[in-house]
């Protein structure tokens, strides 16, 4: 088990939720993250607005370190690799090109709506497959977080979060969201405003706070 995760088991399969926003499928050996919006710096700043910098190498730093404590050798996005039509500005080509370089692992992207920008995506980046849903096991993993009547679905495109209040103060986490049927990862990239989740019945949450995993049900 990684630094800070925690162990849930999910139709039958175990699985971690990393504190890096991530969950990890120990018998696939497989790393799956959602809506990483690489470039969204860029394509904000052709549009007049500012927005905080450093997001992709933060990013980058997170995957390295999922990678390495999991030893997963696939990672499979859910969605949203990309955030806009500009961002693929050089120096985001190449410095994803660059870290792709340093890790031999099977990238699948599942498109969602945001990497419609953009119908090729950088070679170095080296995407080896692009497709709607993928199912494997009992899991169908999609962008859109929709049931589906023969899989669990473990989706992406929310970005959930989870408030806490106490004391007159207020708290909004980003949180893994475990349904009866659909499961939500959190958004994979830090500056995205997010939905906030309700404690459902049946539901599992689990907020993430200081590089730890922390459920709340």
């Amino acid at each position: 088990m990684t630094p800070g995760a925690v162990g849930v088991m999910v139709r039958g399969e175990k699985l971690e939720l990393l504190a890096e926003r991530a969950i990890y499928w120990p018998r696939e050996q497989t790393l799956i993250v959602a809506d990483l919006h690489w470039g969204k710096s860029e394509t904000f700043a052709a549009l007049g607005v500012p927005i905080a910098l450093g997001q992709t190498d933060d990013e980058l730093a997170r995957l390295d370190a999922a990678l390495r404590f999991t030893g997963a050798m696939r990672l499979l996005v859910l969605g949203d690799l990309i955030h806009g039509p500009h961002s693929l500005a050089p120096h985001v080509v190449a410095r994803i090109g660059a870290w792709r370089a340093t890790h031999d692992v099977s990238l699948t992207l599942i498109a969602g709506n945001h990497d419609r920008w953009v119908r090729d995506l950088p070679e170095p980046w080296r995407i080896d497959a692009r497709i709607a849903c993928e199912e494997r096991g009992p899991f169908r993993f999609c962008h859109h977080p929709e049931p589906d009547p023969g899989h669990y679905v473990f989706a992406g495109h929310l970005h959930p979060t989870v408030k806490l209040e106490g004391g007159g103060d207020a708290l909004r986490l980003p949180c893994f969201y475990l349904g009866a049927d659909v499961g939500v990862l959190p958004a994979f990239n830090a500056f995205t405003n997010g939905v906030v989740m309700g404690f459902d019945a049946g539901a599992r949450v689990f907020a993430i706070a200081d590089n730890t995993v922390v459920p709340l049900t």
